[in-house]
């Protein structure tokens, strides 16, 4: 793939779009970022269009003359069944015009409740109903490539985290340690996950568009080694040093604030990756493309911590770029019911 391929963005300023966009422009490439305002605060120039991901015709159009296009819409949640069929169907169309790669950012809701290491042979066994939905959406942008409409290929991540990034490993963590806050924790602190920085990701996404054989398959981005929970927090306070301070809260808890918080009832769908061991299993990637070069959590921390220092000393508030998990913020300040306390 040379530099002067263009490769087209869709929602380059959110968390992973940012990041791929990032990642291209280290890679010398041609980039076309695009997103629901026009305008995304990179630190280089690039081209950035405006453009509903909903919408086909749209999608045709910033779409023309790309090598590769990237779908990395995540639209609020309360909208995922409302916007997320569409913005798929619109950006197929709007790849298949240019004959461009479409690489899709995907998640793991849809393997459900593993009780094993998540290796992309699982069936599709979602117990939430946004897992069905993301479940859905993989089946209908294979069945594209299938039938032979676009060149597809889904790169799937575990919890991200890092710059942009809103998640469960989000401002819940990191603002409440930079503000010597106790921070709060979904599910159990003890067992194994695999957190993936939002770089490396990118990356990932990124090395699967550069590769003809990765097209029509499913993929599992690498993640550094199993860390738990509480070793995940309390290298986020050494790192601003502080004493650690942690509660953990249960799905219970969540889904009893769903009762009357709708946001509350929307978010607690994801709790019971938490509750069992949260294993990305890379292997596939790693046999076909080389050891991967993944960011040590230590590293990974401390630039999130030094983008969320950026974000305070700003004079405008920072925007949060995926509403993913705007809920836990608000879980965060408004604790209505009790909570088991974790501080070591």
């Amino acid at each position: 793939m040379t530099s002067n391929e263009l490769h087209v963005v869709i929602g380059a300023s959110g968390g992973t779009g940012s990041a791929i966009v990032r990642e291209l422009v280290a890679r010398g490439k041609q980039v076309r970022g695009v997103n629901r305002s026009g305008y995304a605060d990179f630190p280089f120039d690039i081209e950035i269009l405006k453009a509903d991901a909903t919408d086909s015709v749209q999608m045709r159009e910033v779409c023309q003359g790309a090598t590769v296009v990237y779908n990395c819409v995540n639209p609020p949640f309360p909208q995922w069944r409302e916007l997320f069929p569409a913005v798929m169907e619109a950006t197929i169309a709007g790849a298949a015009s240019a004959n461009a790669k479409l690489v899709f950012a995907d998640d793991t809701w849809m393997y459900g409740k593993a009780n094993q290491s998540m290796t992309e042979d699982l069936p599709s066994r979602p117990v939430s109903n946004k897992g069905v939905l993301r479940a859905w959406l993989a089946e209908m942008l294979l069945a594209a490539h299938n039938k032979g409409q676009v060149q597809a290929v889904i790169g799937r991540g575990g919890e991200l985290y890092g710059p942009r990034v809103e998640s469960v490993l989000g401002q819940n963590l990191f603002e409440a340690a930079l503000s010597g806050k106790r921070a709060t924790w979904f599910g159990n602190l003890d067992l194994p996950l695999t957190p993936l920085f939002i770089d490396d990701f990118a990356k990932g996404l990124v090395t699967l568009a550069e590769h003809d054989g990765a097209i029509g398959q499913v993929w599992h981005i690498p993640t550094a080694e199993p860390i738990t929970g509480r070793e995940f927090v309390h290298l986020i306070f050494e790192e601003v040093g502080r004493v650690p301070k942690v509660t953990a809260c249960s799905s219970k808890v969540v889904k009893a604030l769903g009762l009357f918080w709708s946001l509350a009832r929307e978010g607690a769908e994801i709790i019971y990756q938490f509750e069992q061991p949260f294993i990305i299993d890379s292997n596939k990637y790693q046999a076909a493309f080389g050891e991967a070069a993944t960011t040590p959590y230590r590293e990974g921390i401390l630039q999130t911590i030094n983008w969320y220092r950026t974000q305070s000393q700003s004079s405008e508030p920072h925007q949060s770029h995926s509403n993913k998990t705007n809920w836990v913020n608000a879980i965060t300040l408004r604790p209505l019911l009790p909570q088991r306390e974790v501080s070591k």
